[in-house]
């Protein structure tokens, strides 16, 4: 029972962690020029802004992002069917 215990804390722990290392992770902003364009991109991999002939693009960010979040998804799907994940790391408790 100790060790129900021992796990729940460790997974408290270990999201928290987590959560901690994906406000650093947006923090994190790269700028890309080229030609008449701009983006930046944060370290947690969105598009915080892009840029096309001086005007800002936020429509086009956003809809990448979506994108972006569903293809992550799927890649999380794949890869739980496959044995892969949180529950593979921590040796299905």
């Amino acid at each position: 029972m100790f060790d129900k215990f021992k796990q729940i804390n460790e997974l408290r722990k270990m999201r928290s962690q987590a959560m901690e290392l994906q406000k650093e992770l947006e923090k994190i902003k790269e700028s890309t020029e080229k030609g008449n364009m701009k983006v930046v991109v944060t370290g947690d991999q969105k598009i915080a802004y892009i840029e096309i002939d001086g005007e800002e693009k936020r429509e086009l960010a956003d809809l990448i992002n979506e994108a972006m979040k569903k293809v992550q998804k799927e890649a999380a799907k794949k890869m739980l069917e496959m044995g892969g994940g949180l529950s593979g790391l921590l040796g299905k408790m």
